[in-house]
């Protein structure tokens, strides 16, 4: 359900207006009821459209009725605990909380948790406040490590994509400064070998893959820097001698990767650092009507490689300024459990 206090709980509402919803998977939202029906109410207020709450406290419980949604019921928030009024929705204004970020920790453990234990296929997350956390005694940079920490992974890289545009990162939450020195030959090897791995889960029998460099023009051949020749260029060649298929057979300069992927030339990009993948996924993804005022699309996936569990999420953050109008945008949300259900093999309707 991601943080109480941001748009979470209406994007999992509004995700049940899609008829196609259950055709995909059965879905079944982890956090509170309480928070829940709220959003619940706001969509009736704005929309008419009526959808019932139904608290479970076992996946087990769970009927996947349309027009009922079954929330695994954590009883972190009480009804007092939300401001405002659903017949007269408004932002609730609060920010980053303490009891927001306590309770969205927790819905994250618990469906870490049910996964691991095999009671849910895949996993899904709506955005959380790092911050938040962190006030609430968690000191985590983001779910990514959160899973790490709790599935007890070893390697894994985090992924972005919209539509045919995907890029898998070797560093994201630190400075600029240090994921410099982070562009190292294995992390950049096993970044690749994991986003391979992942592109044959989807189902492209032998994936192309772009890998940037990491300074203007590549280096330059080292007139830029040398982490191209030293660190990325002997990751692609072990990469070719294991029979992954990188076309350009060299590091790709970031200022045209990212056309020539949007051209066809990659399935996947793998990028040296988070602002190097984020940007072209979301100047992709996120339009702004200028005229309305408001997002057209905020979509996009954010999903974690390497982990023993399926963890998607979508691509944006908690929208603090907007969450309790009930008007975010569920477009990325949908998105990610699209992708979580590409990446367990089932087939539509299954």
């Amino acid at each position: 359900m991601g943080d109480p206090f941001g748009n979470g709980p209406e994007i999992s509402v509004r995700i049940f207006k899609d008829p196609k919803l259950y055709d995909m998977c059965r879905p079944v939202i982890i956090g509170d009821a309480s928070a829940m029906e709220y959003a619940a109410a706001v969509q009736k207020t704005l929309s008419g459209f009526d959808v019932k709450i139904r608290p479970i406290h076992a996946i087990s419980e769970a009927q996947y009725v349309p027009g009922v949604i079954d929330v695994y019921d954590m009883g972190l928030i009480k009804r007092e605990d939300i401001p405002g009024d659903p017949k007269d929705p408004k932002p609730f204004g609060l920010g980053a909380t303490v009891l927001g970020g306590e309770s969205s920790f927790q819905y994250v453990v618990k469906l870490i948790d049910l996964a691991m234990k095999g009671e849910v296929d895949a996993t899904v997350t709506n955005a959380f406040s790092k911050e938040a956390i962190n006030m609430a005694g968690h000191h985590f940079v983001g779910h990514t490590e959160v899973y790490a920490h709790y599935t007890h992974a070893e390697k894994w890289c985090t992924m972005l994509g919209h539509n045919d545009l995907r890029v898998a990162h070797v560093s994201t939450h630190c400075s600029l400064r240090e994921a410099c020195d982070r562009v190292k030959k294995d992390r950049v090897l096993d970044v690749i070998r994991l986003a391979n791995d992942a592109m044959k889960k989807i189902g492209i029998a032998n994936p192309k893959i772009g890998v940037a460099g990491l300074n203007p023009h590549s280096g330059e051949n080292g007139m830029f820097g040398r982490e191209e020749i030293e660190e990325i260029q002997p990751a692609i060649d072990q990469a070719l001698a294991e029979g992954i298929n990188i076309p350009e057979k060299k590091p790709t300069p970031p200022d045209t990767i990212f056309s020539k992927a949007l051209g066809g030339w990659y399935d996947i990009v793998i990028v040296m650092y988070h602002d190097q993948g984020h940007i072209p996924c979301k100047i992709e993804g996120f339009v702004y009507n200028k005229e309305a005022g408001k997002w057209d699309a905020v979509s996009g996936i954010n999903v974690n490689l390497g982990f023993s569990i399926i963890r998607s999420s979508v691509d944006h953050g908690t929208g603090y300024g907007h969450a309790g109008n009930g008007e975010a945008n569920e477009l990325s949300l949908l998105n990610a459990i699209d992708f979580a259900v590409q990446l367990t093999g089932a087939k539509e309707g299954a």
